[in-house]
């Protein structure tokens, strides 16, 4: 398999973390080179970037705000993700890796969102980035994802019921404007299942 780009999408608690592992190891295992990442990066702003959610830096106490300042923030970060040259998602795929990220830029559609004029600042911050090979969608009921997370010891800023429905809503409207490769998955299927429906849309022979 040529080296491919691949996002899993989903929200907050949906499984994209299990499912982009169990990917991981089946292409490792079959001989691929493979990096797994995720959004925000692990890099200096999207370190930034989860320090907010956990509410060890400050930034904007008015939520709309808040989204505003973190859809630029999100960009940048999203910008040094791509293209850094230690381990940016094209130089690793240059350098012939596949790259697993759970999330990508649909996050920022769905999480920083809340108005129309939202919309067009995060298409207008985003629209120069590459889609991804392939965007693998788990469709979770809002009410199962506050389920499982209410099994973490603790949640962040965007991990909240009313949240989380605005969230849902937004992904179904950027899924359909997405013109790229792309798979709606339940999530409530067994994980194994789902592994399998994904191999099968990257036409892997994991036989």
């Amino acid at each position: 398999m040529k080296p491919k780009f691949i996002v899993l999408e989903g929200l907050d608690g949906s499984g994209t973390s299990t499912q982009a592992t169990m990917l991981e190891k089946t292409l490792i295992t079959a001989g691929q080179k493979v990096m797994m990442t995720c959004e925000p990066s692990p890099g200096p702003i999207g370190n930034l970037i989860r320090q907010a959610f956990k509410g060890r830096v400050k930034f904007q106490t008015d939520l709309e705000q808040f989204d505003r300042q973190m859809a630029y923030l999100f960009a940048a970060d999203r910008f040094d993700h791509l293209y850094n040259d230690i381990d940016g998602v094209m130089p690793m795929m240059e350098r012939g890796f596949s790259v697993i990220s759970t999330r990508y830029y649909f996050s920022s559609f769905a999480y920083h969102c809340t108005r129309e004029a939202h919309w067009e600042l995060v298409h207008r911050l985003n629209k120069d980035f590459p889609a991804p090979d392939l965007l693998v969608y788990l469709r979770n009921p809002v009410n199962e994802s506050i389920r499982r997370l209410g099994q973490r010891p603790t949640l962040d800023s965007y991990e909240k019921a009313e949240k989380l429905e605005v969230v849902a809503q937004n992904y179904e409207r950027i899924l359909h404007e997405f013109e790229g490769s792309k798979m709606i998955v339940n999530a409530m299927l067994d994980p194994k299942e789902i592994h399998t429906m994904v191999l099968n849309k990257l036409e892997f022979n994991h036989a």
